[in-house]
């Protein structure tokens, strides 16, 4: 998979752009707040429709615009793809070599991107919601039917709590929580199996990664949290049962709080490093690792999910990576993977092991190569 070219349209602070981004490797380097990252998150949102910084769309449309566009060309192993999102006050709208996608999980996908930024680190110790964003963005580049069944869990759970915050002890409305509780099970149990499928293809690939960097020293484990033990069982029917049973175990605590206790919502993952949480007992490095160990696999991983490898994203990371890090990270993408980095100095990187790279100035929007 190949960027050939990005175009941006009132998107942050670019008026207009016309990009061709014919590299390997494409750098981007310049002062802090001229528009580097807007840059990779324009790549980000064309691959996913959404930013990785905010959940408001409006932030990415340009000053005194109405509307923002990205157009983005994508070499692909069948051939080469034209891709336009636009964002505007009503909404976005997505495109596929001009025509317009009916829904935007079947715009997802056409374009794979892994980011790698300095708040990745989260992902290891951070909040829960962190790291179950992390899963369902991964996943959704890969099975696009997932996102769909997420957004209708989302609809189900809303739908849910309003009625456990009306709902009292004893209420005799019983049968509408059952079609919630039927609904929220029936979208759960296919969330978990996906979630718990990818954890273990992810564990796989990370696992290996991990001991190359650090020379065979640590072992990297990956353990998926779900909100209830659901048992061995792979089976639909079994773990919808199980939920349902859950969520009749819980059902007066969740009519006190006024909230759903038992779901995927609820889910958290842990990494462990030679046994012990490397949220708790990790050391910054071993922290780092793992998280880097986590977007390496990830390159690995959707390609063997799609047959071709996605764009890796590195938003000033390099200089905060240590000499073998930032080697280990390099060595893997070079010949595989189109990598774009953004860079406040070029003499954070380690530019003679680069091959094939493009470097282009960043200054208030504009970028001259």
């Amino acid at each position: 998979m190949f960027l050939n070219s990005i175009q941006l349209h009132n998107y942050r602070n670019y008026k207009e752009l016309e990009l061709k981004t014919d590299n390997q490797v494409n750098l981007f380097v310049g002062p802090n707040a001229q528009g580097k990252t807007n840059l990779l998150e324009a790549i980000f949102a064309l691959a996913l429709t959404k930013s990785h910084r905010t959940s408001k769309d409006k932030e990415l449309i340009g000053w005194e615009a109405d509307t923002a566009r990205i157009h983005g060309e994508v070499e692909k192993r069948y051939g080469t793809v034209k891709l336009d999102l636009m964002y505007s006050t009503q909404g976005k709208k997505a495109k596929i070599n001009g025509l317009e996608q009916r829904k935007l999980s079947d715009f997802i996908g056409s374009l794979n991107v892994v980011m790698f930024a300095p708040e990745d680190l989260e992902i290891v110790k951070g909040t829960p919601g962190i790291r179950r964003r992390f899963l369902d963005m991964e996943i959704g580049q890969v099975q696009p039917g997932y996102l769909h069944t997420l957004t209708q869990y989302t609809k189900v759970l809303a739908q849910r709590n309003n009625y456990l915050k009306t709902a009292s002890p004893g209420s005799t409305q019983q049968a509408m929580l059952d079609i919630w509780n039927m609904q929220l099970a029936e979208h759960g149990v296919k969330i978990m199996k996906k979630r718990k499928h990818f954890i273990h293809k992810l564990q796989r690939w990370a696992e290996q990664i991990h001991s190359g960097i650090t020379a065979g020293a640590e072992h990297l484990t990956i353990e998926y949290r779900p909100s209830f033990d659901g048992g061995p069982s792979e089976d639909e029917t079994v773990l919808f049962e199980q939920f349902m049973l859950k969520l009749s175990q819980v059902k007066d605590q969740e009519i006190r709080r006024g909230m759903s206790l038992v779901g995927p919502h609820r889910d958290d993952m842990a990494f462990f490093i030679n046994g012990k949480e490397a949220a708790v007992y990790g050391s910054q490095g071993q922290q780092r690792t793992t998280a880097l160990s986590l977007k390496l696999a990830e390159i690995e991983l959707i390609c063997e999910e799609i047959g071709e490898y996605p764009l890796l994203l590195l938003d000033d990371v390099l200089s905060e990576l240590d000499q073998n890090r930032q080697t280990q990270l390099i060595e893997t993408f070079q010949s595989k993977v189109q990598t774009f980095i953004t860079t406040t100095g070029l003499e954070s990187v380690n530019v003679s092991k680069l091959r094939d790279a493009g470097i282009y100035d960043v200054r208030e929007g504009r970028v001259t190569r």
